[in-house]
């Protein structure tokens, strides 16, 4: 049973329409010119220089910040890939995650602020994310680096370890997926039934999101969605879905798909629980932060 709080969030979340920024393929190109004429800011809050060390370098046309520990050396090293559709950039609930990796389990953590969809598109924005993934793990050995991404994030988060994985063979230490998007054609049976308690989330929005990111590249190509590479060689993988995630799917289909292959999956799944659940100021957000600064905490150990 979900908390009060978490059931009063949602409760707030269905009253306040948010579902309608994913509600119809209009809804998600108005979002998109929007953003073409008025970027959004992917600045960290400035109470986070308070407690963080923050400088800010350049990787092709991308920002990428670098937030480390004030006054201590980092005991290990996240890479964390920030969720939002493709379309969406950086935003407080994921800098407050930020802080939390930073200050409770004294991690660097590297964010970059990637190139949004539709300038964006898979074919150019993996493989720069699987360059930043196999630098870390150059620069600060493999067992100290763990791979972090939320919803869009972690699919692209995901799609970066496979090609690393086919490149060289490096891995992270660990790959943990928050409410993953893994498969942007949206197209598990499952999915209709979910959709209507979902408090966030809308089909078709989504798939018009997937579209743009894939370019020209066909929405199950593994590279838009990663549920459809293969899951051998990986770095052990940790999930966390809520069952009123309309992509929930894609986690259980990781779970069953990926331990057929023999990959290692810690896996958790929250009844009543909304998208990025992990995210938000719930009591089972602050149990599956708990849970990731313990798997960030021992790969600085390793």
């Amino acid at each position: 049973m979900p908390s009060l709080r978490s059931r009063a969030l949602s409760a707030a979340l269905i009253a306040a329409g948010r579902r309608r920024r994913f509600g119809s393929v209009e809804a998600v190109r108005t979002r998109v010119a929007q953003s073409a004429r008025r970027p959004a800011s992917h600045l960290p809050p400035r109470s986070l220089g308070r407690v963080a060390e923050i400088s800010r370098t350049f990787v092709g046309a991308w920002p990428v910040y670098d937030v480390s520990p004030r006054g201590t050396e980092p005991a290990s090293q996240v890479l964390y890939v920030h969720g939002g559709g493709y379309i969406n950039e950086l935003m407080r609930p994921h800098w407050a995650m930020i802080r939390t990796l930073v200050t409770q389990a004294a991690a660097r953590v590297v964010v970059p602020a990637y190139i949004l969809a539709p300038r964006g598109t898979a074919d150019r924005t993996v493989p720069v994310a699987a360059d930043l993934l196999s630098g870390l793990i150059a620069s600060g050995g493999a067992g100290g680096t763990v791979l972090i991404g939320d919803s869009a994030g972690a699919g692209l988060a995901l799609a970066a370890a496979q090609r690393l994985r086919d490149r060289t063979g490096a891995q992270p230490s660990r790959i943990v997926l928050i409410s993953p998007w893994l498969d942007v054609t949206m197209s598990h049976p499952d999915q209709a039934g979910i959709e209507a308690a979902d408090p966030l989330l809308s089909r078709p929005g989504l798939r018009e999101a997937g579209r743009l990111y894939a370019g020209t590249l066909a929405v199950d190509d593994p590279r838009v969605s990663p549920l459809h590479g293969s899951f051998g060689g990986l770095a052990p993988l940790t999930v966390f879905t809520g069952t009123r995630d309309v992509l929930s799917t894609d986690s259980r289909e990781l779970l069953r798909r990926a331990r057929a292959e023999g990959a290692e999956v810690e896996f958790h799944e929250e009844a009543g629980l909304p998208h990025v659940y992990p995210l938000l100021p719930l009591p089972e957000g602050r149990a599956a932060r708990e849970r990731i600064v313990e798997l960030v905490r021992a790969a600085g150990e390793l």
